[in-house]
Formats: C-alpha cells, sequence, structure tokens
C-alpha cells in the first residue's frame, strides 16, 4: 500500500524550499527567492504555510537598516521532509 504524500510538501515551491533549507542551517528570505525563482509575495505566502505547520520558523531581523528575513527549518520539518521522500520511493518503485 502506498502511502500518502504530505499535501503541505507536495507543492513544487514549497518541496523547493524545505530541499533547500534541509542542506543548510537557514537561509535567507533574498536566497530562497533568487533559488526558487519566486515572486516575493508568493513565497512569502509558503513560508508562512510551512511556519504553520511547524515545518520551520521564521525570525526576522535587521542587518543595518534593512530588515532581513531568515528561515530555519525545525525537528519537525525535517521528519516530514525525510517521511515524504520515502513516500514519494515507494511511488516510484
Amino acid at each position: 500500500m502506498l502511502k500518502e504524500l504530505d499535501p503541505l510538501l507536495h507543492s513544487q515551491l514549497r518541496l523547493g524550499v524545505m530541499s533547500l533549507l534541509m542542506g543548510a542551517e537557514s537561509a535567507e528570505f533574498t536566497f530562497l527567492k533568487e533559488k526558487t525563482n519566486a515572486t516575493a509575495g508568493n513565497l512569502s505566502v509558503q513560508l508562512d504555510k510551512l511556519s504553520e505547520a511547524g515545518y520551520i520558523t521564521i525570525e526576522k531581523t535587521f542587518r543595518g537598516k534593512k530588515p532581513l528575513t531568515r528561515c530555519r527549518i525545525t525537528r519537525k520539518g525535517i521528519k516530514a521532509f525525510e517521511e515524504y521522500v520515502q513516500a514519494l520511493k515507494g511511488y516510484i518503485k
């Protein structure tokens, strides 16, 4: 029996963000925006969804006078991502 894919991670943009965060301690909003080719508005909405699910944390600070948004994947997010990948492998076999 195939495991259901996490609908929150099945979105291309959210999956891309999670993939990038799996390989980094943290990432700035501008980095995620550049790597995913997302608009600022869409990326912001998708980050909020991941944050509400507890998959990432979002830290908003300033660098000088410029706002700085930094995202980190949580333990819950790592577990969800790993389970998603395992479930996806079931579909590939």
